[in-house]
């Protein structure tokens, strides 16, 4: 399964009587539903561990490229109509600026062990609370609420899973509660945002901009108003879009499939 494609339905299981294994790429697996999977005998395997490294790269890449304007300045700088450069056109700092990562798995952790780098000041709030050493490790302060973590973040990054509990986790009222300064930056799935909320968010300035690798539905309608928006980045899903992970994720989806095939354990398997 590639980009949800095919969708695994009924109608598919009942035309494929012999089905074994359904090897998904990916972490996400919001698109496939487990209890009728497994009420036909297939296991599901996903690739979750070779994916987190470039996603977490990604998330850092939109909060800088966001940060510093970097897609309205490559703009004005290639432009045919431009004939200076504005002293007053800035952006926003990095450096010693505070991050609110939602969800702290492998990802998360990952964009955490980034943004220490940037001397950023690191929030995050999770279902499970990590453990001292590894909060230590990054310089992490744990939030029990997320309202504690939006109201003081200057940039929210989202790396949850899509489940029920974290669909339209970001809405209107959790927008509101971000500072009129802050960036949301979302390299999840596109369900965890309420989407219309967040146009109204970006044009009437509750929050200052956002960085989407996400939306939905992907892509958006060409007249969709988040595409008008200077103050939004959209990339096309692209958080695992390097060669070499592309090319692993390949790998480990065959292996499963094989394993499936031939009876044994089904490596990664989504359980």
């Amino acid at each position: 399964v590639w980009y949800h494609k095919p969708a695994i339905n009924e109608e598919l299981l009942q035309s494929l009587p012999n089905l074994k294994v359904v090897a998904s790429a990916g972490v996400g697996i919001d698109h496939l539903d487990l209890k009728l999977l497994s009420s036909y005998g297939v296991k599901v395997s996903n690739t979750p561990f070779i994916v987190s490294t470039d996603t977490a790269d990604m998330g850092m890449a939109l909060l800088l490229a966001s940060s510093r304007r970097l897609v309205e300045g490559h703009e004005m700088a290639v432009s045919p109509d431009t004939e200076y450069f504005p002293a007053d056109w800035l952006g926003v700092e990095v450096s010693g600026a505070t991050l609110g990562i939602l969800g702290m798995g492998k990802i998360g952790y990952k964009v955490a062990e980034r943004a220490k780098a940037f001397e950023m000041k690191i929030l995050y709030h999770n279902r499970n609370q990590r453990k001292k050493e590894e909060e230590s490790a990054v310089g992490a302060v744990y939030c029990k609420k997320i309202d504690d973590l939006l109201q003081q973040s200057d940039f929210v990054l989202l790396a949850v899973n899509l489940t029920p509990q974290t669909h339209k986790l970001i809405g209107k009222r959790e927008l509101e509660l971000m500072k009129p300064t802050a960036t949301l930056i979302n390299i999840s799935r596109g369900l965890v945002v309420d989407q219309d909320a967040l146009v109204e968010a970006l044009q009437n300035k509750v929050i200052r901009a956002a960085a989407l690798d996400v939306t939905y539905p992907e892509p958006l309608p060409r007249d969709h108003p988040l595409l008008k928006l200077k103050n939004v980045i959209i990339t096309p899903h692209i958080g695992s879009a390097t060669k070499k992970t592309r090319w692993v994720m390949m790998e480990e989806m065959a292996e499963s499939i094989e394993a499936g095939l031939a009876g044994l354990p089904v490596p990664r398997e989504v359980l």
